[in-house]
This record gives structure tokens, sequence and C-alpha cells, in this order.
């Protein structure tokens, strides 16, 4: 019998973070680099933050990747994303099911 093990989603903010520690740059020397703020840097690194349109492309282009790397920082996100959704491993999702008052099935029928 074959046992499946659940990986955890990887946030791209991770590999972001790695990617800084094996280069020797800190996250705010790549802040300054992209204009952005430390505490943006800061918090994708931390997974408390996703990495925006915007964020990609800078990234993209700082690490001389361009559109293609823009593409690549927006497929980790959604990547990260979608195997939170599937409910793989999702701390929140339990939370929230707890927080939220669902649409009645009266209300559906409207």
């Amino acid at each position: 019998m074959e046992v499946k093990q659940k990986l955890i989603p990887i946030h791209p903010g991770e590999i972001l973070k790695d990617e800084l520690d094996y280069l020797d740059i800190s996250q705010a020397e790549l802040a300054r680099a992209i204009n952005v703020s430390t505490r943006r840097i800061n918090e994708i690194c931390q997974a408390k933050r996703g990495i925006s349109t915007d964020t990609a492309l800078r990234l993209g282009f700082y690490f001389k990747m361009g559109e293609k790397g823009a593409e690549f920082w927006l497929n980790l996100q959604q990547k990260y994303e979608r195997e939170c959704l599937k409910g793989i491993v999702t701390r929140k999702g339990k939370e929230m099911r707890q927080q939220i008052r669902p649409l009645s099935k009266e209300r559906l029928s409207i």
C-alpha cells in the first residue's frame, strides 16, 4: 500500500529569501535596488505577503530575467495560492470556516 505524503506549499518568499541568502544580498539592499520598501520585501520573505504583479516585474528586471522573470515570480505565487486553496495545508482555511457564516439556502434560491 502506497502512502501519499502531503507536501507543504512553498511560499515564493521562501524562494526569494533563499536566493538573497545565497547571493549575500540583504533585504534592504534588494528593496533599495528595486525601489520598494524594505517592509514589502521583509513581509514577502516571511510569507506574510504575496508577490504582486508590480513586485514580480521588479524582481524579474533585478535578477536580469526581464518579463519572463516576472512570469516566473507570478507563477510561483499562483501555484502557492492554488495549493493552499486545494486545502493541502491551510491553517487559515480552518480558522476562516469557523469565522464565516455561509449564505443561507433560502437566499441562494432568490
